[in-house]
This record gives C-alpha cells, sequence and structure tokens, in this order.
C-alpha cells in the first residue's frame, strides 16, 4: 500500500485538474498558465489571461522574463497532443516549478470554464497546434 501512496503522491505533485487550475487562479494564487501550442491555434482558442508560448521555443532566453517563484501549469489540446508533455519537461529542465493540466483545453472546456479566441468569432479550424 505503501507504492500506491507514493504513486498517487507523484502523480498530483505533476499535474492538476481544471477543477484546481480554476481554484488557483481565482483565489490569486501564484500560478500562471502557459498554452504549449503553437501561435495560430492560440488565437482561435486559448485559457483566458493565458501565456502562449509553444513549446519548440521554450528555452532560457525565451524564458529569461519568468518568474521562478511561481507554478507554471502547462497544457495543449487534451488527449491526442503531447505539447503539454513536451513544454512541461522543457521548462522543468530550465528550473521552474511546473505541472501539466490534465485534459488540456478540451477537459477545461468540458469542465463548463471560459475561453478565449477566434472561435468565439465563429471560426471553425482544427488546428490542433501539437507542432
Amino acid at each position: 500500500m505503501d507504492k500506491q501512496i507514493e504513486f498517487y503522491e507523484k502523480k498530483l505533485a505533476y499535474e492538476m485538474d481544471s477543477w484546481d487550475l480554476n481554484q488557483a487562479l481565482e483565489q490569486g494564487e501564484a500560478v500562471a498558465v502557459i498554452d504549449a501550442r503553437n501561435i495560430e491555434a492560440h488565437e482561435i482558442e486559448h485559457i483566458p489571461n493565458d501565456i502562449n508560448l509553444p513549446h519548440s521555443q521554450m528555452n532560457e532566453e525565451s524564458t529569461r522574463h519568468f518568474n521562478r517563484d511561481i507554478l507554471y501549469v502547462v497544457y495543449c489540446d487534451g488527449i491526442g497532443c503531447n505539447a503539454s508533455t513536451k513544454g512541461a519537461l522543457k521548462l522543468t529542465r530550465l528550473g521552474f516549478r511546473v505541472k501539466e493540466l490534465m485534459g488540456g483545453l478540451d477537459w477545461w472546456k468540458r469542465d463548463g470554464y471560459t475561453t478565449e479566441g477566434s472561435a468565439e468569432k465563429g471560426c471553425t479550424s482544427k488546428n490542433c497546434g501539437c507542432c
């Protein structure tokens, strides 16, 4: 049973769900949300007040201005997209505290949280932006 407890503790240390993220944002916790998808996908739809930094562009230079004292929650489209995993790995390697948003933008929307972008204006593109 100790190994199972350890497994779940570690899992919660590295990921959070939409409800947890929404609560953190509403309570003003020191958290920043990073969309690791490409710019075009971000323009179509994203979590309000996030930062769009495609995982392919994450490096010491592009994150130089990031606050190292806060938690970064990285997301992408969700199931079938691994941009958030790639982004979380890169940010962790750069020395940031990071969690991955479970289910990404898909689960965020399924849980009823708002989004922003051109999708609100009728854009129907299906570009997931994982590349």
